[in-house]
């Protein structure tokens, strides 16, 4: 009997001058109203970076080269279902970054590194906190 897998995402992590860029989710169902970093779902046949690259791109229309994404950690988190999150830091990129879509993100902002919204997804808050990397949480489980 094949095993179902374990749902895989993938966040990155763009930052200039002391800011980072966040999404304020909208529309999904999941965490819709709290700021995120961009990125989504590891699809079938495509590795975490290729996945990275295509959510950035998809996403903010930001466009960058797998070679410039950096591993920061990975949260493996008890959710609605056992969850994988990959963390990536992008060291360089091109373009500007815009809302893409308007139906799953509603604002769209470069926010002070050291002064976070309030309003973040909670994993992703600890994520950040846990710094450059490279680190491993679990969150959700009980010993």
């Amino acid at each position: 009997m094949p095993h179902p897998g374990i749902p895989t995402g993938v966040h990155v992590l763009c930052e200039r001058e002391g800011r980072i860029l966040l999404m304020r989710r909208a529309g999904t169902g999941f965490f819709d109203g709290l700021y995120s970093l961009p990125g989504g779902h590891v699809e079938a046949g495509e590795s975490v970076l290729q996945a990275a690259v295509r959510e950035m791109r998809e996403e903010t229309g930001l466009l960058i080269d797998p070679q410039c994404l950096e591993w920061m950690g990975v949260v493996h988190r008890l959710s609605d279902t056992n969850r994988i999150d990959f963390f990536l830091r992008a060291m360089r990129w091109s373009g500007e970054a815009a809302i893409c879509e308007p139906g799953k993100c509603d604002r769209l902002e470069w926010c002070d590194a050291a002064a976070l919204p309030q309003g973040i997804v909670p994993y992703v808050r600890q994520a950040l906190r846990a710094g450059q990397g490279p680190w491993m949480l679990e969150l959700g489980w009980h010993a």
